[in-house]
Order: structure tokens, then sequence, then C-alpha cells
């Protein structure tokens, strides 16, 4: 068991994840967290605890605003309407449902999280698919399944710089077109299949596959909100005395001699035998002084782009028992974003009164439609969006408008940190600078975004326990 002192910088999801692993290894773990709730970009907070300008603060904090809402935001604080929700910062459901990563994570301490989950089902022009898939539909893609189970890393990099496009162009015929088209944008949160590398999506599908139980095409949402991930994490930090220290921003990773030895928080020094970034890779050189790291390091990490997309929070009195607690994609042609094409999501499940999110007998939905960072920021394009968003749900429930107590559209241009992205080269884990490392959805590791971060913390830890053994 080792006794070395760790500073985690961050309490995202990556963040907790490395602690509670840590922890459990015997590390003394502290976190650093500058906001006064954890979850980092993965956060489930209670809205009607915040005044409005709070809430834009922390969404600002976040890269985050709100471009839209009915009735106008002002309106919905001072009535009130948020008593009894819980809000995500973005919208965020995990691959795999009951068996994603983070399941797999907690059973090391004997602990679950209840997922609420759903199949994928299609909105279509004369309503909708539901699953995407049917028995007779996996059974004709179980070949390409095998294959991407039984693949080789070293197969996966020849085809880490082919883009979606090329492979769709080579295999995409009937639902094999449909999958690879969906999968790969919803995946990676980017609509333009020439940015998206086949590797990386073959990866993310045989991320969703591995286990006793496969749940591809399936994702789920944690009961009570992220914030119960979140929460799980770091009550199996502190149970093995670990320190999670919130309001209290890292100013400065201390570097001598190619080693970082210790961070600044708070005008006070700690020293560290290990340091880990768990913050946006982009905005490492904020806190560590670039000149201790070479050159083409440091200019790939201030070039690495992040994803963006609007999402929509409804609050309906109605839902149709027909759509309640299923998962819903779109895919909207030719509409003049960046790939021409976007892909959204329409999420029921959080809609289920044992999700917790909504006050009875209320129900949230939660969606979203991808687009570029650029575009998140241009209210043109979002004005467009938006109406999308509307006429997918409108399709699914003529009437929504009518049982409509509210609804906010936040707009987010740095959704997962670093898009994965043939143009974006994810950084290593392990830093130039010796006992430095970064964790997260931003380094390379398999999945994307949640599933990302958690391998990330997995990967971390094997790394550090095969170093000391």
């Amino acid at each position: 068991m080792s006794q070395k002192k760790v500073c985690i910088i961050g309490a995202g999801i990556g963040g907790l994840t490395t602690g509670a692993l840590l922890t459990k290894h015997g590390y003394k773990v502290k976190i650093f967290e500058k906001e006064p709730l954890i979850g980092g970009r993965a956060l489930s907070f209670d809205p009607s605890s915040m005044t409005l300008k709070e809430y834009k603060d922390l969404l600002s904090r976040f890269n985050m605003h709100i471009p839209f809402s009915t009735p106008d935001i002002n309106t919905i604080f001072k009535e009130k309407m948020l008593n009894g929700y819980i809000l995500d910062l973005g919208f965020h459901s995990i691959g795999g449902g009951a068996v994603s990563n983070i399941n797999s994570v907690l059973s090391g301490f004997d602990k679950q999280i209840e997922m609420l989950e759903s199949k994928l089902g299609l909105i279509t022009k004369e309503g909708f698919d539901f699953p995407l898939l049917s028995k007779f539909d996996k059974l004709r893609l179980f070949p390409r399944t095998l294959q991407v189970l039984l693949a080789r890393e070293s197969t996966m990099k020849k085809m880490d710089n082919i883009p979606m496009s090329e492979t769709l162009n080579r295999y995409g015929k009937g639902k094999m077109k449909t999958v690879l088209e969906l999968f790969s944008r919803v995946s990676s949160t980017v609509n333009n299949l020439n940015l998206i590398s086949t590797g990386e999506m073959l990866r993310a599908q045989r991320n969703l596959l591995k286990g006793k139980k496969v749940k591809y095409l399936t994702v789920g949402y944690p009961k009570n909100g992220l914030c119960n991930i979140s929460q799980t994490l770091a009550d199996s930090i502190k149970s093995k005395d670990g320190e999670i220290n919130l309001n209290k921003p890292v100013s400065e990773i201390i570097i001598k001699n190619n080693k970082a030895i210790g961070v600044t928080a708070g005008g006070k020094e700690y020293s560290f035998d290990i340091i880990l970034s768990n913050i946006l890779v982009q905005n490492l050189f904020k806190i560590a002084d670039e000149k201790h790291f070479p050159k083409e390091y440091v200019k790939n990490l201030k070039s690495l782009s992040g994803s963006g997309s609007l999402c929509a929070y409804y609050s309906l009195n109605k839902i149709d028992p027909g759509v309640l607690g299923k998962t819903f994609l779109f895919i909207e042609r030719n509409i003049g974003v960046d790939g021409n094409d976007a892909v959204g999501m329409i999420d029921f499940v959080t809609a289920l009164p044992e999700s917790g999110l909504a006050p009875s007998p209320h129900h949230l939905v939660q969606s979203y439609i991808i687009c570029s960072p650029d575009e998140a920021k241009d209210k043109k394009t979002l004005v467009n969006l938006k109406e999308l968003l509307d006429k997918n749900l409108e399709h699914l429930l003529p009437s929504f408008r009518s049982n409509l107590n509210w609804a906010i559209y936040p707009a987010i241009w740095h959704l997962d940190g670093v898009a994965k992205t043939i143009k974006n080269k994810k950084p290593e884990i392990k830093t130039p600078i010796e006992n430095l490392y970064l964790i997260g959805d931003c380094v390379k590791a398999p999945g994307i975004g949640f599933n990302c971060a958690i391998n990330s913390a997995q990967i971390l830890t094997n790394t550090l326990e095969n170093l000391i053994n």
C-alpha cells in the first residue's frame, strides 16, 4: 500500500474517480476544487438554491450561456418556477447504462449507482423506430460487432487518421450506414464526419460492447442526477481519509528541475509526490509555467478544441406513455452547420417520476443538438437549432406546447474538454514533467466524454501501481 501524497486539481468525474481508486490503494489524496460544488462539467445542481446572477455566473465559468428560455429567464427565477428541479450543466447520458464504466469502478467499493436506462430509437418522418436496431438487425450486424471486439490496437491506430466519411462510403449500407452515421456523431459530439476518427469510434464502440452484458446503443441516467455519481465517489474518497477542498483553486503548480513538487492553493504552498491535473488541458499553462515544457507540447495543448451543443430542458405537465422512459436520436439534413447535417437526442428517461429530477406531477425532458464551439456562440445558428429541437419534440409530442411549464436552452462551447477528432491530438496521461499527470476527458483514453474521464482514471491508477511494483 502506497503512502505517497497525491494532489488532484479539479473535482470533476475524472478527478473524483482517480481519487477514489488511489485512496483504495493507500495513497494520501488531497483534491482542490475551485467551485463550491463537485462534479466539474458533469454537474447536477439545485437551481432554486441560486439567484439568477449566481446561475448565470456558474454557466459562464463553464463556457455556457442561456440564449433562449420560455418564459424569459428573469420570470422563471422571479416566480420560482425551478423549485423542486435538478438540472445538469449540459446534456449528459451515459453509454452502456447500468453496465457503464462508472458501475464497473464502483463495484470495487461494493457500491452501485442505480441507472434508469433505455435503448436508442430514431425519429423518422412517419413517427419513430424504437428500438433503432431490431433483433434481426443485431444478428445481421453481429460479424461487424465481433470484428470491433477482436480488433487489435495496431489495427485501430491505422484507422485513426481515416475519417468516418470515408468509412461510410466504403461500408455504409442499410442499417449499418445509419448506425455508423449516428453513433459517430453522438459519441464524438461532432457533426462533421470528415473530422471524426474511425479508429476512435471503433474504440468507443468496443468500450460499450465489452463485458458480459452488451448494452450497445443503450444509454442511462443515474437516479437523482449526476450528483449521485459525484457524491458516491466523494464518499468513497472520504471514507479512506482522502480530502476534498471546495472553493480552493490552485494558482500554481510548483515545478523545479523538471519535476512537479507541489502546488499553491489559497495562498499556501503544499508539497506532493504526485500531481494530477483534471482541468481543461488548454488551461494548464495558467497554473504551470510553460517555460518548463517543450514548445511543441505547449503549442499542441493550446490548439486543442472542445465540442459544443445547444441543450434544452423542458418541464411538462403531461407526457404520452408511449415515449416516456425512451430515448430518441434524430438527424437534420442540410441545415448549414459544420458537416451540413446535425444529430441530436431527446431523452424521456429523465422524465420518469423515479428520476427525481422534477417535482410531481411534472416531468423534465432533456435534449440537445450538436454544433461546433463557434456555432454555440452564434445567435443566428442557435435560433435555427432551437427550432429543430422544438420541432423534433413536437413530432413526438404534438401537444407539448400546451403542456409546457417552462423551457431553458443552455448553449455550451466546451461540452467535451477535447473533441475526439482527427485534428485534435489528445495528450498522453503522462506529461513531460516528472510526477505531473493529466486525467479527464481531455487526454488519450478509450471512450468519449464521461467514459473517457473514467478510463483515464483507471489507466493512471494502473500506471502508478506499476511504477511502485
